[in-house]
């Protein structure tokens, strides 16, 4: 060993030569490893992801949060596709569902929270809650024994507490008007069903009048029922308002267009990259071609609310009254899996029967929209709404309408600000007439409960005086009007203030929306077409 290194010292060149000899040695099975470890790649594939996907589970150091990781990379890569893909985890798809299917596993109660406990407006005819001996009026003070009273609870979580699987028992104890003692209920609960049509009655003789708030899966059956009921009282012509409905199952929409259609007529087409073109056409058995028709819409109204419109308006059948739809042409799919999540993934955009795709832009203000809506003065004034001229439609009857962004109305309605003021903004916000609502239905439960159509509830109301009542409990509240304010806006309060008390009637919504629309400047404009 001493006489090799020896050689190495007296001739130098030779060391140089071993090193280069074993570098290029290195260099050639280097080069080997790393082309070994140079993974192939296609463009405009998920290649790339999936590659990385599986060297973080052979060659990752430590041990990986799979589901963690899974669960916050899905929601990232579906809202880099459109606004509307989601991901939706067991519980929120849950939740969903039950909002669409038309019932969910409950007690059935309605119930609003004017101050720091629960009250009972409404107990469900045939549930729970009603053959348990829920009464309207009822304060919930425990749920399975936990206080849900005076601690600022949510109504969020108070709903959690008080909906379970059908067959369970939850027990409930309540404070009851005239009762010193709270009173206990053992509850089983049970399939609850939730409506979609929200009132049907008549606004006159021969005008009726229908609010849609979802497309849910019986909300073509309520429907029709709400029509049989309207025509027997005399509906020639009827209101059909769908503000604030957001969509939901496409089938309705279409089931309730093919109503008003006549044989042939074209309802929506859907089309998308892996979705062929798909027509949609009235097959001339519907039951209202004979009404004439006024839908009313606003920002609020989105998807099957947008075909609803859309089929009525290029078909001229009828009148489009409010202000322009919120713009949602695509078509989603629900995908499950089975952890009991899903998604709901973009497959095709629909289509008006002129060829208008109403699909707002996705650029980054898409969620702002609205807000946008106010800046620019649209919501005010019909010469504010933007309009893509390169998007221009004509009906069968010549009538000018246009795609890329909502459904403009035939009659525009501007926001209704009459009687809203710095006092009205105020009692608004700090839910004073809705406080005040619940105090004068505590007061007078009994008259309350004893009312049965509108005409009592109208002499209830001409023997009470709300205004002075309700001036001196603002008052209380460190509110008071300044000069002028109270006659500018107590037309306004008080209609709130009668709307909430006849939700504690046993009319519930079919006194509230028809006490509530006398002054809704929408159904004013509908009703004098």
């Amino acid at each position: 060993m001493d006489s090799f290194i020896k050689r190495f010292k007296t001739n130098p060149w030779l060391l140089i030569i071993v090193i280069f000899l074993l570098g290029a040695v290195s260099y050639k099975y280097l080069s080997a490893f790393l082309a070994d470890r140079e993974l192939n790649v296609r463009n405009n594939r998920w290649d790339k992801l999936m590659l990385v996907l599986s060297q973080v589970d052979k060659n990752y150091v430590d041990t990986v949060n799979y589901k963690e990781i899974t669960e916050q990379s899905i929601p990232y890569i579906l809202e880099k596709l459109d606004p509307h893909s989601v991901y939706l985890a067991p519980e929120e798809l849950k939740s969903a569902d039950e909002q669409l299917q038309g019932n969910f596993d409950g007690i059935g109660i309605q119930f609003n929270v004017p101050n720091d406990s629960a009250v009972v407006i409404n107990v469900i005819p045939g549930g729970p809650s009603e053959r348990a001996g829920i009464l309207s009026g009822d304060r919930l003070v425990k749920v399975n024994g936990e206080v849900v009273a005076g601690v600022k609870m949510n109504q969020d979580s108070l709903v959690s507490r008080l909906r379970g699987k059908s067959g369970s028992m939850v027990k409930v104890d309540v404070k009851r008007y005239g009762v010193k003692e709270l009173v206990s209920f053992d509850i089983k609960r049970d399939k609850i069903p939730v409506k979609s049509v929200d009132v049907a009655y008549m606004i006159n003789d021969t005008l009726g009048y229908i609010k849609l708030s979802k497309f849910t899966r019986t909300s073509h059956k309520e429907f029709m029922e709400s029509i049989l009921k309207l025509r027997k009282e005399g509906m020639k012509s009827l209101v059909f308002d769908l503000r604030g409905n957001s969509g939901g199952y496409l089938d309705q929409a279409l089931l309730l267009s093919n109503e008003f259609l006549n044989k042939g007529e074209l309802i929506v087409y859907m089309k998308g990259t892996h979705r062929p073109r798909q027509d949609f056409h009235a097959d001339n058995t519907g039951k209202c071609r004979d009404l004439s028709l006024k839908v009313i819409i606003d920002e609020g109204s989105a998807s099957s609310s947008e075909i609803f419109a859309g089929a009525i308006q290029d078909n001229d059948r009828g009148v489009i009254v409010g202000r322009r739809s919120f713009g949602k042409g695509l078509v989603q799919e629900p995908i499950y899996f089975s952890d009991n999540s899903g998604i709901r993934l973009t497959v095709a955009r629909f289509y008006t029967p002129t060829g208008r795709s109403i699909q707002k832009p996705y650029d980054k203000n898409y969620r702002e929209d609205i807000l946008e809506r106010y800046r620019h003065g649209e919501m005010m004034s019909a010469d504010s709404i933007r309009k893509n001229d390169t998007l221009v439609y004509t009906t069968p009857k010549g009538k000018i309408v246009y795609g890329g962004g909502g459904i403009t109305p035939d009659l525009f309605v501007p926001v209704d600000t009459s009687g809203i003021n710095p006092f009205f903004v105020t009692v608004s916000n700090m839910g004073m007439t809705f406080r005040f609502s619940a105090r004068m239905a505590d007061e007078y439960r009994q008259a309350l409960n004893k009312i049965k159509s509108m005409s009592e509830l109208n002499k209830f109301f001409s023997e009470i005086d709300f205004e002075q009542r309700f001036l001196s409990f603002a008052k209380s509240n460190g509110i008071v009007p300044r000069k002028g304010e109270w006659e500018e806006s107590k037309e306004l309060i008080n209609n709130h203030i009668k709307a909430f008390i006849g939700r504690y009637t046993p009319l519930d919504d079919n006194a509230f929306y028809p006490i509530l629309l006398e002054l809704d400047n929408m159904v004013l404009a509908a009703i004098g077409q």
